[in-house]
Formats: structure tokens, sequence, C-alpha cells
């Protein structure tokens, strides 16, 4: 049986996506479940045009990401942490911080998910750190991390 699907689903395909299953998979699994249509021209139709809604939606998102990547650019965030003597920061600064700084730099909010930073930052000095707006776009921007006066 042909069916097309409405949902990505695991080790079959993606939606809008024509395949060949058994009758019983799509009758008993695929289609009650929500997740493919029989293939009839008119769910052809409607799966193509899922699709191209889709692309034209991730594109839009994609130059969003390409503007923010644009004005984060060349962009220092500093900030003043104590420190002890050998420059060990007493706390650290982490993806929530230097989420709220950008927020606070551009007036624009940046989940901290989207900031790549295994571990936070202890130390004081300068630290490069990326920002991956989109799965196709991402960005840099240096920490300057300053030892704060008590």
């Amino acid at each position: 049986m042909q069916v097309v699907l409405l949902k990505d689903v695991k080790r079959l395909g993606k939606t809008g996506e024509l395949h060949d299953v058994s009758d019983g998979y799509a009758r008993n699994y695929l289609i009650p479940r929500g997740l493919a249509a029989a293939a009839t021209a008119s769910a052809r139709q409607q799966a193509a045009e899922q699709a191209a809604a889709q692309a034209r939606q991730e594109r839009a998102e994609q130059e969003r990401a390409a503007e923010q990547a644009a004005k984060m650019e060349n962009i220092e965030l500093v900030f003043g942490a104590k420190a002890g003597e050998s420059g060990r920061l007493y706390g650290s600064i982490t993806k929530a911080d230097i989420a709220e700084k950008l927020a606070e730099e551009l007036g624009m909010d940046v989940d901290r998910r989207k900031i790549v930073l295994d571990e936070p930052i202890k130390e004081l000095g300068t630290s490069t750190v990326e920002v991956q707006l989109h799965s196709a776009v991402s960005t840099t921007v240096t920490v300057i991390v300053e030892a704060q006066e008590e």
C-alpha cells in the first residue's frame, strides 16, 4: 500500500514523502496514529503543499538567523566577576549569563540553549563562544572576564 507520511516516522521517512509499506503496517499503525494517509491524489497534493510551506518557513527562519548573526558579529561581552589571586573565579560565567548579556547589548532575546559552551567559564581572560542560531547559521562572540573591584 502506498502512503503519504503526515509526520516524520523513525526508520521510514520524513513528512510529505511517499512510501510503499505493507497493508497491515499502514492500516494498523500508521493511519490510526495519524502518521500517514493513503496515497490518494488529494493526499499527495496536500503533502506537496505542506512540504512547500515548510520549506518557505525554514528559509525565513534561516534568513532571520543570518540577520541576528550579522548583528552579533564582532561583539564583545565584558563581565566583571570576583576572582582569587590565581585568576580563578569564585563563581562562573554560564550560558544563561551570556544570553542575558546578549539580550542587554543587542536588545534581542537569544535562547541560552543556542550558546555552545562545554563548561562554564571559570577563569579571568578572553574566551570565544559560539552561538548556533540555526542549523546552518552560527557566529562567535568574544567573552571578556575581568576582575571585579571589591
